[in-house]
């Protein structure tokens, strides 16, 4: 069989982003670094990082999104057997341990990015929704409707998201029950919305 260019490309690309997995382990280059830097840990060239990803930029959010799309696959497995609380509770262990504080800078810092040019971010953009899809397949599963369920997994991602910028700017600052405090408020959540009119 023979490979179009654009396949060729895409396996070296994936071929490339598996080096630099490699070379920061669970970590993320820091945005102060050069494309050299980064090339030379990778044991590449800043040449072949432009061409596939087209800046700083653009390797850490192929990084980010890899990372990301990694956890997600253990945290689904976690949630195969769990409830909607126990992936609540994995997601947040799973952030808040300090080895991922470099990750979740850089998480925040690729979204400022997106927000100013997300046509430069799609890929990083499009994987957003993962954690909420997941959360709200777990909501249905406990028995609310399609958009109630949507509705709380967005807001219950969108707390602890925020939770964790409040940890990165102020850390040490977050309650000991965070999660806790999530629960509750998705639980609200859900109670508000079935909760019949007058």
């Amino acid at each position: 069989m023979i490979l179009s260019s654009t396949e060729r490309k895409g396996d070296a690309r994936e071929r490339l982003l598996a080096r630099l997995l490699d070379a920061f382990d669970e970590a993320l280059p820091s945005p102060e670094v050069s494309l050299r830097e980064i090339a030379a840990r990778a044991e590449t060239s800043h040449a072949l990082l432009r061409y596939h990803f087209g800046s700083l930029s653009g390797v850490l959010a192929a990084m980010l999104t890899a990372q990301r799309s990694r956890d997600n696959e253990a945290l689904f497995e976690a949630a195969r057997q769990g409830t909607f609380d126990d992936l609540v509770a994995a997601i947040w262990r799973t952030y808040t341990r300090p080895e991922q504080l470099s990750r979740v800078r850089s998480f925040f810092h690729v979204v400022g990015l997106a927000a100013y040019s997300p046509q430069d971010f799609r890929e990083f953009i499009d994987s957003l929704d993962d954690l909420t899809k997941m959360l709200a397949s777990l909501a249905e599963r406990e028995g609310l409707d399609a958009e109630e369920a949507l509705t709380v997994a967005t807001v219950t991602i969108a707390a602890i998201r925020g939770l964790l910028l409040q940890e990165v700017l102020t850390p040490g600052a977050h309650s000991e029950d965070a999660v806790a405090l999530i629960l509750r408020m998705s639980k609200k959540q859900s109670v508000g919305r079935t909760r019949p009119g007058p």
